[in-house]
């Protein structure tokens, strides 16, 4: 039905469900690719602490999955997409040639954006905005010519870097070295050398000299290296 209005559409969907066993997850990708989507999201399930589903964890009422169950399935999401012809672009995402997204591409280079509308992100100049949620306190502040935005960041230059550092990383492409530094005005080596050079001994990094990118292992732990390179920016 999607398809006789829209010429691309995408799926998202959520595996480490409580009580999902591989089966069910390798049942819900063959079932994913039978549409033929163009795009094709997966993610662990996560549990944001003060939901309901968090709550329940606390009480006992449901269980997490087992981390290596979960690894499981995100090792087999990995190997059937790109078996179907999907490119494995981000951590998360798969698309088939061409068909990447280019909205969210822009966030993981860090490059600047503009928001528009109620509760909308921008980041712009290295300041990032959030306009107000309340629709009303919106449609006032936009009709008496107020900054629709209730809340902003402005980050120094350091920040910018390992803000940068940190959504790169989450591509399959990784850091482009030069680029990095164009971008940023910082060397990622005079950044983060050291533990770098300790991720690529372990194998969770590759650095070819131009590039700097997760190994097939470093994307099972993407964000436990991405916590590491983030903790020399606390130290210092």
């Amino acid at each position: 039905m999607v398809r006789e209005s829209i010429e691309q559409f995408s799926l998202d969907l959520i595996f480490a469900v409580p009580g999902q066993t591989l089966d069910d997850w390798k049942h819900d990708l063959d079932t994913a690719l039978t549409f033929e989507p163009d795009h094709i999201s997966t993610y662990g399930l996560t549990f944001e602490k003060g939901t309901p589903l968090w709550k329940d964890r606390e009480r006992g009422v449901i269980r997490s999955l087992d981390e290596d169950l979960e690894l499981s399935m995100y090792v087999h999401a990995m190997e059937r997409l790109q078996e179907a012809g999907y490119e494995h672009y981000e951590i998360s995402n798969f698309a088939k040639p061409g068909k990447r997204c280019r909205h969210n591409e822009v966030y993981w280079a860090n490059h600047a954006y503009f928001g528009f509308g109620m509760g909308a992100a921008g980041y712009v100049n290295g300041v990032r905005t959030l306009n107000s949620r309340n629709l009303h306190e919106y449609m006032r502040r936009a009709l008496s010519g107020e900054p629709t935005a209730f809340q902003s960041e402005t980050l120094d230059g350091r920040e910018r870097a390992f803000e940068t550092l940190a959504v790169q990383l989450r591509r399959m492409a990784g850091v482009n070295l030069a680029e990095f530094e164009q971008q940023t005005g910082f060397a990622l080596d005079a950044l983060a050398g050291e533990v770098v050079s300790h991720l690529v001994e372990i194998g969770l990094l590759m650095d070819d000299g131009t590039f700097v990118a997760l190994t097939r292992q470093g994307k099972c732990v993407a964000d436990g290296v991405i916590a590491k390179l983030m903790a020399v920016r606390e130290s210092d």
